[in-house]
């Protein structure tokens, strides 16, 4: 989200810097004893849900820098659909809600959205007293279960993202947790092994989990002192040891929602995600299929605005398909360009996909008029591209 700011002008990490040797792991457990799922979770009472198994027709794969369906170019025109209750999944998941919206988004010509699986990180994982992960509840399953189904329904392709910054903010219960796992390589392999493979296997059938993004903004884990001021040389082998398991285990693809351009591009500082980081410190299989790119008008003025750049413009490599994962629903305000103008312009400059914060109206940054507005611009001029195999 755009809420937090860098207190420097630049963030220029060195690359020498991050390929040294990683940081060494800090101990077990922050004083929190027990499971930490925010409930005891039997599974008492849950439907079960039967898993969406596609036929992989529609399965989006990325070819000569950009995505496809089919064999067919694919635009996402997407939105940020990030949660109904914060915590939604094994919390207060409420399906109608999902159904009822993705139907309203898909009429409206959105093909994508951008997902929290975890917010708070208060609910749905499960620890033990010395911060290992143990899995994932009962609930948890079911909700996001659901979820799938319910895009698949509606042919609304996700981007599932897996954790926030919010995970290591101060006053959320597994805050501590959360750092420590960070800097832990065995800790990292519990959070890989009981969360990230299971939901790779269990939702790889399913066409319409399009991609996973790995954190959202994790700029501010290493920034804001709230958040544990985690380094880069910890976060760089988390993202490529989790990027190397989804990619042996699924073809889904991958990517990290950064929240600053300079962490995005070696022209404006370090690639944090780049190939060559991620495999140095995870190996083979370990890499980002596409870059996903923050933007808020309080960064124009050190990085102008995308609105008005190709991908190449703003510092981004475009070998691989490049999305603008956040931005206002406003677009931008300070350069007087409302979001169905953005968009066009991104279209017209040759970004992948746009998602625009948010679909259901969280803060003033806009809502639902505003997405469906550009939504439908967008389909009423590519919509070959938004729905290669048909929009009914």
């Amino acid at each position: 989200m755009h809420f937090y700011r860098f207190k420097r002008t630049a963030a220029m990490l060195l690359s020498s810097v991050l390929l040294a040797s990683p940081l060494s792991g800090c101990g077990n457990g922050n004083g929190q004893s027990g499971d930490s799922a925010a409930s005891a979770d039997s599974g008492d009472g849950l439907v079960p849900v039967e898993l969406v198994k596609s036929d992989g027709s529609a399965k989006v794969t990325v070819a000569d820098g950009h995505f496809q369906v089919g064999g067919k170019p694919l635009w996402l025109c997407g939105t940020n659909t990030p949660w109904d209750n914060w915590n939604d999944f094994g919390g207060n998941f409420d399906a109608s809600f999902w159904d009822a919206h993705f139907a309203d988004l898909h009429e409206a010509g959105i093909n994508s959205s951008r997902v929290w699986i975890l917010c708070s990180g208060d609910y749905g994982i499960r620890f033990d007293k010395e911060g290992n992960v143990t899995g994932m509840t009962d609930k948890f399953w079911n909700d996001v279960d659901q979820l799938m189904s319910i895009a698949a329904k509606h042919k609304i392709y996700i981007m599932a993202t897996m954790m926030s910054f919010d995970c290591c903010k101060n006053g959320n219960r597994n805050n501590k947790k959360f750092r420590e796992l960070l800097q832990d390589e065995a800790k990292v392999q519990t959070y890989i092994d009981n969360y990230i493979i299971p939901f790779a296997e269990r939702y790889d059938s399913n066409d319409y989990l399009f991609s996973i993004d790995l954190c959202n903004e994790p700029d501010w884990i290493e920034e804001n002192e709230e958040c544990g001021q985690v380094d880069w040389r910890a976060l760089v082998p988390f993202f490529g040891k989790c990027s190397q398991a989804i990619h042996q285990h699924s073809d889904i693809l991958v990517t990290t929602g950064i929240a600053y351009i300079p962490n995005n591009s070696d022209e404006r500082g370090t690639n944090v995600m780049s190939d060559s980081l991620l495999e140095h410190y995870a190996g083979k299989d370990s890499y980002m299929d596409f870059y996903s790119v923050h933007f808020y008008d309080w960064m124009i003025q050190w990085h102008k605005d995308p609105f008005l750049l190709t991908p190449e413009e703003y510092g981004l490599l475009t070998s691989k398909p490049n999305v603008l994962g956040e931005c206002s629903a406003k677009g931008s305000e300070q350069d007087g360009i409302d979001l169905v103008q953005a968009a066009q312009n991104l279209y017209d400059n040759g970004w992948d996909g746009v998602y625009p914060w948010t679909s259901t109206g969280t803060d003033e940054n806009g809502g639902f008029a505003e997405v469906t507005a550009y939504s439908r611009n967008m389909l009423g001029q590519i919509e070959d591209l938004i729905f290669p195999l048909g929009k009914d």
